[in-house]
């Protein structure tokens, strides 16, 4: 399972650098996304990396994940290119409104990334269990204004009975092959979810298979662990004893039902969803 996993989303990647001529790789430096720059290094000959790398940063992130940055940095032989919104940070606070301040260091930002480096695509780490609204993506989702854009209208010459086009890709033959218009200029650029089909787990069990480095904030120490990593305002610690990935394991095994992301506040939750309405990952 996990081998067709890794070859499902290395076909994305290739596919990927064959489609569109600026991708950028949004990297949280969290377990996923160690995991896709992984990926993306065993994708190509000689473990290169052939994408931009960014890092948004909300000034707000736990400090391990800035020192772990440099870390995987130096691992993976790559430069970072760290995206802010300084406008929005000056003029927003966790305290007074989660909203506004999600929304200015994370969906500003990211649009900030995608106009100065001129992205027609961005790649992400997502999987569909992490939350409902993902579990309506797809390998390749175009974005229009920052929205999804699912259909089009039918021009005179396309055949077929609905007046719309599905520009979603529809992953026919389980993976290989997918409906998306690549070449259309209305789109103003996509997303592209290598490990949409992951788990939690599985993700946990490739760590461990392909020796990955782990941000130490998953591990327990004094009884408590974070299960999912972000801005320190917003994310709690659960209470583990896990303290190595054998232990992760297990632990993920034994809390099916129990959402990876309830170490985030029940607000938090909701502010991402409506981030999402508007164009964040």
């Amino acid at each position: 399972m996990i081998k067709e996993l890794e070859q499902e989303s290395i076909f994305i990647i290739r596919e990927a650098k064959s489609q569109f001529k600026n991708v950028g790789v949004l990297c949280s430096f969290g377990k996923d996304s160690v995991t896709l720059l992984h990926l993306i290094s065993k994708a190509f000959p000689f473990k290169e990396i052939p994408f931009k790398i960014f890092h948004i940063d909300t000034e707000l992130k736990l400090p391990e994940i800035y020192k772990f940055k440099e870390e995987i940095a130096q691992i993976y032989d790559i430069d970072v290119i760290t995206v802010k919104n300084e406008e929005g940070i000056k003029n927003t606070s966790p305290s007074k409104d989660r909203f506004s301040c999600c929304m200015e260091r994370k969906t500003k930002a990211l649009q900030i990334a995608l106009k100065t480096y001129k992205l027609d695509a961005i790649m992400t780490a997502i999987r569909r269990d992490e939350l409902a609204e993902r579990g309506i993506e797809r390998f390749f989702s175009p974005r229009k204004k920052g929205k999804w854009e699912i259909l089009r209208p039918k021009m005179k010459w396309e055949s077929g009975d609905s007046p719309f086009e599905y520009l979603q890709d529809a992953e026919f033959s389980g993976w290989s092959l997918f409906r998306a218009d690549f070449s259309d200029n209305q789109i103003d650029h996509y997303r592209i979810h290598p490990m949409l089909n992951w788990t939690e787990l599985d993700v946990w069990k490739y760590i461990k298979q392909e020796n990955l480095p782990v941000n130490p904030l998953y591990f327990a120490k004094h009884g408590k662990r974070f299960r999912s990593i972000g801005c320190s305002p917003c994310t709690k610690p659960i209470e583990s004893n896990a303290d190595s990935i054998d232990k992760i394991i297990r632990e993920v095994e034994s809390l099916k039902g129990v959402g990876e992301r309830d170490g985030r506040s029940q607000d938090k939750e909701k502010i991402m969803r409506r981030l999402r309405a508007l164009g964040y990952m």
